[in-house]
């Protein structure tokens, strides 16, 4: 099964990192996002890769090649303009048509298994996509207070809601419900959910993390080089 990296965006809140490279280059403990992403797929047995690339696309050929350094296939499918997310897989149709995949955001490292939104979408005939869902954290530490007294500083709890996890398994049907340009959280996935044929996954005990500012680097890097030191290059 192909896995499909949306590497297209401008990254404009990484800024400066990503003056003169795409997000997915993006370094976070040592190694760009892209690399944790071919990394741990291929760690779950994948190793067909296509980038959806736009912005600054040609450091991405230059920096992955053809993935034979990292022991895997990487084709690439470049876009001549800002498509949106729907619209760069529907701009990849020719190479993504003939049989299901995993689409990943190009800003997020997680070690999830995606084995498990595929049974669940495979093993239903009504489904067209799946979307994997990750527990919902605060931002912010948060503090407990009973009668005025504090109780307790709680770092970054969990909120009690699911995200999206940037991560889906979709069957080559979903083609039908793409934009040729806008983003499929707008276009696609909310007709999909209304005729019930959009299916999830909740993950809870892995490692995700949205890269979006400098300080989402920082972070990532300190909690990788705990899980990943054999991924983990020197900074």
């Amino acid at each position: 099964m192909k896995v499909a990296i949306l590497a297209g965006g401008l990254g404009k809140r990484l800024r400066p990192l990503t003056a003169d490279r795409p997000k997915a280059l993006v370094e976070v403990c040592g190694r760009p996002i892209v690399e944790w992403q071919i990394e741990l797929m291929k760690r779950r047995g994948f190793t067909d890769f296509v980038i959806l690339a736009g912005y600054r696309w040609e450091k991405l050929v230059q920096h992955l090649g053809s993935g034979k350094r990292l022991g895997v296939r990487i084709s690439y499918v470049v876009e001549d303009e800002p498509l949106g997310t729907g619209g760069a897989i529907k701009n990849a149709e020719h190479v993504l048509k003939d049989s299901p995949f995993i689409v990943m955001n190009g800003d997020v490292i997680t070690d999830l298994d995606p084995r498990k939104l595929i049974d669940l979408v495979m093993g239903d005939p009504t489904a067209v996509a799946g979307i994997a869902l990750v527990p919902m954290r605060s931002p912010y530490g948060v503090v407990k207070v009973s009668n005025g007294y504090v109780e307790e500083f709680v770092e970054k709890p969990r909120l009690g809601y699911w995200i999206n996890a940037g991560v889906y398994v979709m069957k080559p049907e979903v083609f039908q419900y793409l934009p040729e340009k806008g983003d499929i959280e707008k276009t696609a996935f909310p007709e999909l959910a209304r005729s019930k044929r959009l299916r999830a996954y909740s993950y809870d005990k892995v490692f995700w993390r949205a890269i979006d500012t400098v300080k989402d680097v920082d972070e990532a890097s300190t909690e990788l080089r705990k899980l990943y030191p054999d991924i983990c290059l020197a900074e």
